[in-house]
């Protein structure tokens, strides 16, 4: 996953010379794959447009729309898990750009959608996850309310080391001990290596440890 950074004016020479008209192309054979009820082909052709918009000329929200697109079609012909994939795009530049209750409602659907496939059901647990962090940004009571509702849900979510890693860092946060806090993401981070995404989630609730953004900015 991209995150978001300002094009160079190299980059927006080469979107108009050469990404723009390329857009335009296949943006006209999506119609036409569209109006001929190949929707699958069009679903692909719209995360092509998307990965443009993600990698090249750095349009987060047009990327987004474009995923959205894709999911709506592969949901049409039932390609679930194509559709999921899509969605998955949509959380999590969602909660990058602080669309937290968009990301939620992905991550949970897409959860619940896996927990029951015996082939799918042990990423059940990460989506959960990352869908109590933005609960978590937002509200300390909603991410405790929803990290209920989820071992509610999917038993199994309890004894995974997300659910545990939850729980410490609810206590850390409802102490206000950005050290509890820190120590149990090392801990998480010794065994499970965080992206980007993750750290940039879990260092948004610490801030809100510190007061004010303040402190040093890290998680180690």
């Amino acid at each position: 996953m991209h995150f978001v950074r300002q094009p160079s004016s190299t980059c927006n020479f080469r979107a108009n010379m050469i990404l723009l008209p390329a857009l335009w192309m296949l943006g006209m054979l999506t119609k036409r794959q569209t109006l001929k009820g190949r929707f699958t082909i069009a679903a692909k052709h719209h995360i092509t447009i998307a990965e443009i918009y993600e990698t090249e000329l750095v349009d987060i929200e047009k990327a987004i729309a474009h995923y959205e697109q894709s999911a709506d079609y592969y949901k049409g012909e039932e390609s679930n898990s194509s559709a999921n994939k899509c969605l998955l795009k949509v959380a999590a530049y969602a909660a990058q750009l602080e669309q937290y209750q968009k990301a939620i409602e992905i991550y949970e659907q897409v959860g619940a959608n896996t927990m029951d496939n015996p082939l799918l059901k042990y990423s059940a647990k990460d989506y959960f996850f990352k869908a109590a962090l933005c609960h978590f940004i937002v509200d300390e009571l909603n991410a405790k309310l929803a990290l209920e509702k989820y071992e509610e849900m999917f038993p199994a979510f309890t004894d995974s080391r997300e659910c545990k890693l939850l729980k410490k860092l609810l206590e850390a946060h409802e102490e206000q001990n950005s050290e509890a806090y820190t120590e149990a993401v090392k801990e998480f981070d010794s065994i499970s290596r965080l992206d980007q995404w993750l750290t940039t989630m879990l260092l948004r609730i610490k801030k809100s440890i510190q007061g004010d953004g303040e402190g040093d900015g890290d998680l180690k």
